[in-house]
């Protein structure tokens, strides 16, 4: 942006034409990329997709800058992408931001992304509210879809990954957290982005690239390190570049990978016509002669053993000839190892020590160097920038990144020939980074520990120095830390099992090693059910984390409907734990969910002489006693819950329910416009208070509730029987049907949509229908006197047209 305001060129793009200038090789690779742009989309030879892939120290993140340089010769609008965007949601954040800074604003996806990031954090932190009245056996089903979120908080995985699950249980999965989401959202919009972020934002993706490419000729996607991040985007980008899934893709846009592994053949082998392939291996001779000569070292010797040393990878021969050596007698230990040749050419010790200290941390800033290091701000200050200008170290979000062909021969060399200082540093690390989690601490609620991300990198690093200082004192307690990651997401879990598999390797301890391959296969086989498992088998018996596992598995059964296992689940932790609140809780919701609303109010009696403060647990309760049709116990728990929290909508909307089967309607009315005031998009209010509209006598104002709730939860089937019922009194019994079968097609056991569905083809002359249906009402529900009553008036009309009222026969 300076330089287009006619200023001088500002420090980053004098830094990146340096680097430019002294780019070498790959000459083939950089001419591939450049002439394509030469060729238009139409054409067979044009290749929407490059991928670069080779092993780590190739220099594939080198050479794809150098690729984004090229493309912006060509007028390209780019964005580029690595592991620091740790799903889809944020890679595309990434992406606006990039485009923004080049003229282009995505101002929709910005909009949904904000949007996803909010209504994520609330699905993961909300606890479940329990279903609407229902008649038949789904009453209730919309509490225990929320209690899944009680224990667990995580959401079901859809897109890319849902491939990898039971589509059965996946589609059940998700049904009933839509219900449950709907019902706590403003909108189906809301509802998802949680559930299915991408089937929302990429379409919006889409359209802006359409549109930005209006404007250039081309846009060009770097997605960089795809070893971390083609996990996440690899089956997005197969969607979104070979199906019509989320829309079009512009003819303009060319995509560039970069990542250790070759492209997955079983997904992307048919498409090796608009592929290139870029493999890199270590500098061809002429390459890594070139790159020594650029950097002035051209004495034969010397670079003859440069060569040696390196193989030729690319990141070696950078950091020696950084150096500049002037003769052989500066490389004349050729049984050195790696960790030396990084480092021959820097003679200040104090360098040399900070460059391996630096290597003991994942990631490096100014303030973890001076933890390890422990020395003066002006010399720290010109130490860490030094090492940020070193070849083997890279910049990421604000944080340095040793190269992993450089740090791991660091990490051996400073385990085996300083084991004390190993520790002594490790545990200095360990404790900075515990300094720095609790100062965060003092900021959050202790519910929003897990929740906060820079929380969990600063335990991650905390943990990881644990292992490293002492595996085996450490290791307790990154398993405990491994159950309470089990509540919040599948990619936090993956956080902690990848943490225990890079300190087993970076510490060499063979027991955190086991740990983390076998608790990979065991998530990789069914999630956290199965890994819990693994937990719970190897327990000890003394662990304070069991109670707390059981719980969380206990969760995902409840979550796949199997309230058998649940409850036994829940049964095995308050076995361990009789006073585990959160478990007691979600088995009430469980209990409510087969019917047994007495055992649920039981539990909820304990929890709440446990938290008698928690304005949740009283509101639970009180919803539980208006389900129990105990509407004074129902209306003294929810005015306690709202005096403890006025701001909770539910509390609001579940007592002005208990108000109107009362027949208290101006309270009623009060109660439920206070909820839709906290909450406007609030469908299951809305359709409590048209029952109040009904008794008032309103049937406008009955239908327009009716109508925006289910605008608002199209799928929710007590709905559209309430509607169909304001429909039939209404007269308009061909409406109502139309609401009936919306109903039954949600529930095919819902027997009260079956008893009005069979009123309204009554009120329409269709006799034999109206009985087939209020049977089977009285099928599925034989006390239900309504429904009684509605048959006993189609017999008697279908007596009268046997007796010559018209042609229809009783049956």
């Amino acid at each position: 942006m300076a330089q287009a305001r006619g200023s001088r060129p500002s420090m980053q793009e004098l830094i990146a034409r340096r680097r430019r200038a002294g780019f070498v090789g790959r000459a083939a690779e950089r001419a591939a990329f450049r002439g394509n742009f030469d060729l238009p989309p139409e054409d067979e030879r044009h290749r929407f997709r490059f991928h670069v892939h080779g092993n780590a120290g190739v220099g594939k993140t080198f050479l794809v800058r150098e690729l984004e340089q090229i493309a912006r010769e060509r007028g390209a609008l780019t964005a580029y992408v690595d592991e620091s965007a740790g799903g889809l949601p944020e890679a595309l954040e990434v992406i606006s931001r990039q485009f923004a800074a080049q003229g282009h604003r995505f101002k929709e996806l910005d909009r949904l992304l904000a949007a996803h990031r909010e209504r994520r954090h609330e699905a993961e932190a909300v606890l479940a509210a329990p279903d609407t009245d229902r008649d038949g056996p789904s009453a209730g089903s919309l509490a225990v879809t929320r209690a899944g979120l009680i224990g667990a908080a995580a959401v079901p995985v859809v897109g890319p990954l849902a491939g990898a699950l039971d589509p059965v249980q996946l589609a059940e999965g998700v049904d009933r957290l839509r219900a449950g989401l709907s019902a706590r959202f403003r909108s189906q919009e809301d509802v998802r982005l949680v559930l299915d972020p991408a089937a929302v934002l990429t379409p919006v993706l889409l359209d802006a690239l359409a549109e930005a490419a209006d404007a250039a000729p081309w846009t060009v996607l770097f997605l960089d390190t795809y070893e971390r991040t083609g996990p996440v985007l690899d089956a997005w980008l197969h969607q979104v570049m070979t199906t019509d899934r989320y829309g079009t893709l512009p003819a303009t846009v060319v995509v560039v990978t970069a990542g250790q592994r070759p492209l997955d053949t079983a997904r992307w082998g048919g498409f090796a016509d608009f592929l290139t392939d870029v493999p890199l291996g270590p500098f061809t001779d002429a390459e890594a002669r070139g790159l020594l000569a650029d950097r002035g070292v051209r004495d034969e010797p010397v670079v003859a053993e440069v060569l040696r040393l390196t193989g030729g990878l690319p990141v070696l021969v950078s950091t020696l000839a950084e150096a500049r050596p002037a003769g052989l007698d500066e490389v004349d230990d050729p049984s050195a190892d790696a960790v030396e040749r990084f480092l021959k050419w820097e003679r200040d010790p104090v360098r040399r020590a900070a460059a391996l200290a630096g290597a003991l941390p994942r990631w490096l800033d100014a303030d973890v160097l001076r933890a390890v290091l422990d020395c003066p701000d002006d010399q720290l200050d010109v130490l860490y920038g030094w090492l940020r200008g070193m070849p083997f170290v890279g910049e990421r979000g604000g944080r340095l990144r040793y190269h992993d062909v450089v740090r791991a021969p660091m990490l051996r060399l400073q385990r085996r020939w300083y084991p004390r200082t190993w520790s002594e540093r490790h545990g200095r690390l360990t404790r900075a980074f515990g300094r720095w989690r609790e100062r965060l601490e003092e900021t959050l609620a202790p519910d929003r520990f897990w929740p906060d991300g820079q929380w969990r990198d600063l335990r991650l690093a905390e943990s990881y120095h644990a292992l490293c200082e002492a595996p085996r004192a450490a290791l307790p307690a990154v398993l405990d830390d491994l159950v309470d990651a089990c509540d919040h997401g599948d990619d936090v879990v993956r956080s902690w099992i990848a943490l225990l598999a890079e300190a087993g390797e970076d510490a060499d301890t063979d027991v955190v090693r086991a740990w983390a391959d076998d608790l990979a296969e065991a998530f990789a086989a069914g999630g956290t059910v199965p890994l819990l498992g693994l937990l719970l088998d190897r327990a000890r018996g003394d662990e304070p984390w069991r109670p707390r596992a059981w719980s969380v598995r206990a969760d995902a059964f409840a979550r796949d409907r199997d309230d058998g296992r649940a409850l036994e689940e829940y049964d095995r932790a308050l076995a361990l734990d009789p006073d585990l609140a959160r478990a007691l809780r979600a088995k009430a919701v469980t209990l409510s969910r087969t019917g047994d609303h007495r055992g649920a109010v039981a539990l909820l009696d304990r929890v709440v002489a446990l938290e008698p403060d928690d304005a949740w647990n009283v509101t639970l309760r009180g919803e539980f006693h208006r389900l129990l049709r105990d509407s004074e116990a129902a209306e003294r728990d929810l005015s306690e819950g709202i005096r403890l929290d006025a701001s909770n909508e539910f509390a609001w909307a579940s007592r002005g329910a208990t108000r109107e089967r009362e027949g208290e309607l101006d309270a009623a009315l009060a109660d439920l416009d206070r909820a839709l005031e906290l909450k406007p998009d609030y469908g299951w209010a809305l359709g409590r208070r048209a029952r109040v509209w009904r008794a008032l006598g309103e049937p406008a104002r009955q239908l327009a509730d009716l109508d925006h709730a289910l605008g608002l939860w199209p799928d929710w089937g007590w709905g559209h029987c309430e509607r169909g019922d304001a429909l039939r009194v209404a007269g308009r019994d061909e409406e109502a049907l139309a609401d009936y079968d919306r109903a039954l097609a949600i529930d095919p056991d819902y027997a009260s949509a079956h008893a009005s569905r069979g009123a309204s083809l009554s009120n329409l002359g269709r006799h034999t229908e109206a009985l087939a249906a209020l049977d089977r009402a009285l099928e599925l529900n034989p006390g239900y006197p309504w429904a009684r009553e509605q048959r006993a008036a189609v017999l008697a009309r279908l007596d009268r047209q046997g007796d010559g009222t018209s042609g229809q026969n009783r049956p």
